[in-house]
């Protein structure tokens, strides 16, 4: 693959050819380029305004700028069980910003957020009943001398 021509050959050439010198055609042959580098760079120059190469930006970009991503971690920190569908219509209706789904996954990828909420313990164990019940048993376990108690330990029993 060649190597591109310097921001100096397409800026002499633009220049040569705006005061007049020449065809791009007799510039191109003239500063030994092709006659298709010379049309293109003429006409990146008349759509950008600029006569130097425009740097080529790959990859996705993005269609959510940075200063919503502090919103969004926000959001789903206030409501952890969000999810992409809500999120979607949450941004829609509150930020202006329609993306669709894929994009939202995207969006909660490069923010570091999972779909899977790690749950420390389940939301039973903090019920009423179960809290009362621990309590009881607790009481009742203080009751009975260890002397009394057996352990078992079943990582050392055989399979049933």
């Amino acid at each position: 693959m060649g190597i591109a021509y310097g921001d100096d050959l397409r800026r002499k050439l633009l220049s040569a050819y705006d005061q007049g010198e020449g065809t791009l055609e007799e510039l191109a042959d003239r500063f030994l380029a092709s006659v298709g580098w010379a049309k293109k760079i003429s006409a990146q120059r008349n759509r950008s305004g600029q006569a130097e190469r425009v740097p080529h930006k790959p990859g996705r970009k993005p269609h959510v700028g940075t200063q919503l991503y502090p919103k969004v971690l926000s959001w789903v920190s206030a409501q952890a069980d969000l999810t992409p569908a809500e999120l979607q219509a949450k941004l829609h209706a509150e930020a202006g910003v329609s993306l669709s789904l894929p994009q939202i996954w995207h969006l909660l990828r490069k923010l570091s957020l999972r779909l899977k909420k790690r749950s420390l313990h389940a939301k039973e164990r903090d019920t009423d009943a179960n809290c009362r019940q621990r309590q009881e048993f607790a009481a009742r376990i203080r009751t009975i001398s260890p002397e009394r108690m057996i352990f078992l330990d079943e990582a050392v029993l055989p399979p049933r």
